[in-house]
């Protein structure tokens, strides 16, 4: 990658979204915004125009599901990787099925999840 890569995360726990950010120091990925609710995901996605997007399917208000529908509308060719602790086969599928292209469970360490990425953006 010539350039950072632009990196929304959203999640409802602050100490998730910590987690999540620390595996992103020396890395060619930028946090350029963060969100904890996904009303808050949505309004973030649209002011930031991210390139990549890590959302927990939990949140406040709207569900990740939700969110990810959102940002599938506003930009079909989104990257969106689904992040949660509660990864049931359904919730799985039916993200995916979203248009999500990854489905990453907490707890995740930097190597696993830059692996994740590494091939979100290739594909």
């Amino acid at each position: 990658m010539d350039k950072q890569c632009k990196v929304l995360i959203a999640d409802d726990s602050a100490f998730a979204r910590r987690v999540i950010s620390s595996c992103f120091v020396g890395t060619e990925f930028q946090i350029v915004a963060s969100a904890d609710s996904g009303k808050n995901a949505v309004e973030q996605y649209k002011a930031c125009s991210p390139e990549l997007v890590l959302l927990d399917v939990i949140m406040p208000d709207l569900s990740g599901a939700e969110v990810l529908k959102q940002i599938m509308e506003i930009n079909p060719n989104a990257k969106v990787v689904m992040v949660s602790s509660l990864g049931t086969e359904s919730m799985v599928t039916e993200c995916l099925a979203l248009g999500a292209k990854a489905f990453v469970q907490k707890p995740m360490d930097k190597q696993m999840l830059m692996g994740v990425l590494a091939k979100v953006l290739a594909g």
